[in-house]
C-alpha cells in the first residue's frame, strides 16, 4: 500500500506515534497509527479472520488522540476487497 501512495504521489506517514497523556503524564509514542494520508485521513490495516468490535474501537481511539475526524478500518483477509473497508468518523 506504502509503494502505491508513494508511486501516486500521495503524502502519508507510516507507523505514525501517537502520544498519550494520563494524569498529565505524556507519553511521546502510546500508539502507533499504520498509515495517515495527506495528513486527514488515518488507514488501520489488519488482516484478519474477521474485524471485532475492539478494531473499530482502537481507530475511534486512535482518531480522537489525533484529533482526526475519517478513519478506515481495512481487512486484507477477505475474498473481495470492498467487504473488507470499514469507515469510522470521529465526533460527526
Amino acid at each position: 500500500m506504502c509503494y502505491e501512495l508513494t508511486k501516486a504521489g500521495i503524502p502519508f506517514k507510516r507507523q505514525h506515534g501517537i502520544p498519550v497523556i494520563h494524569e498529565g503524564l505524556r507519553m511521546q509514542v502510546g500508539f502507533r497509527a499504520d498509515l495517515i494520508v495527506y495528513e486527514k485521513v488515518l488507514f488501520e490495516l489488519k488482516s484478519i479472520e474477521a474485524v471485532a468490535d475492539v478494531h473499530y474501537k482502537q481507530v475511534l481511539t486512535y482518531l480522537k488522540l489525533t484529533n482526526l475526524k475519517p478513519g478506515i478500518l481495512v481487512n486484507f483477509n477477505v475474498s473481495l476487497l470492498k467487504d473488507g473497508i470499514k469507515r469510522i468518523v470521529n465526533k460527526l
